[in-house]
């Protein structure tokens, strides 16, 4: 299967891709809340279901990738029912009790109210904190983390030119920057059996538990329309990034990019 839209997303203007559609850029942001309004309570359940599991282990790499610190400020932006967070939590207050230091601060930050509540419901760390906040437009000062990562967030913004603009904003030089996104398959055969999976079985399985088949399928159409892992480094390059690296897993059905703030 070939993609169905160029690879390249709008980054400016006002218009932003929603799924296969290209929609107002201020519709998309209404559209994109309606989708996770719904699928909110079901959330962690069809991320186990749709990756069988394996997108925990995408997060354990990335997190090890972000490698939290005694004493950071880390924000995770599209924190959602912060998975990512807790693993900071428990890594950062790990190396703590190994050689001391401060407490770090994780701030949990989506701009989906309910995924918010879903994540307060589930339970926290004492670390984690939790906020509801735009990350074309962050409600923090500027170099004031240490470290910020979006984790299968940021293809759901209306410009990823702008949020990450705002990354670079908020960190601190020298500030490590880290995105997990679903990528390119890197292989013919990986693509084409993870298009058969995606497209067919993904939204069947958001019908089956979440009762919501056109959510999944916006998620699905929303990773064919994320740039490639050389394309996406560039606009992380764009944005005043240097060092940026990629760390594919699965064969690149995700991705790690990691940069630092200049």
């Amino acid at each position: 299967m070939t993609d169905a839209a160029p690879n390249r997303p709008h980054s400016s203007g006002d218009s932003s891709s929603f799924g296969f559609r290209d929609v107002d850029a201020r519709e998309k942001v209404r559209m994109v809340r309606g989708v996770f309004d719904s699928v909110a309570s079901n959330y962690d359940l069809m991320n186990d279901l749709m990756s069988a599991g394996v997108h925990r282990l995408w997060k354990d790499a990335a997190a090890a990738k972000l490698n939290p610190r005694p004493g950071e400020t880390i924000l995770d932006v599209a924190g959602g029912t912060g998975d990512m967070a807790r693993r900071y939590s428990k890594m950062a207050r790990a190396a703590q009790a190994r050689r001391g230091g401060a407490d770090a601060s994780i701030i949990v930050m989506d701009y989906n109210a309910e995924m918010i509540l879903a994540g307060v419901h589930k339970g926290g760390e004492p670390e984690m904190s939790w906020s509801v906040g735009d990350a074309m437009a962050l409600p923090l000062p500027d170099a004031s983390v240490d470290a910020y990562s979006i984790s299968f967030g940021i293809r759901n913004v209306a410009h990823i030119d702008k949020a990450l603009a705002e990354a670079r904003r908020v960190l601190k030089p020298g500030g490590r920057f880290l995105c997990l996104e679903f990528s390119r398959p890197t292989t013919g055969p990986i693509r084409r059996a993870y298009d058969a999976w995606s497209f067919h079985a993904i939204p069947r399985i958001g019908q089956w538990v979440a009762k919501d088949r056109d959510s999944y399928q916006y998620l699905v159409e929303s990773i064919r329309r994320f740039p490639d892992q050389a394309a996406f480094k560039a606009l992380i390059e764009d944005a005043g990034f240097s060092r940026v690296s990629v760390t594919n897993l699965s064969g690149g059905v995700a991705a790690i990019h990691h940069g630092w703030a200049i």
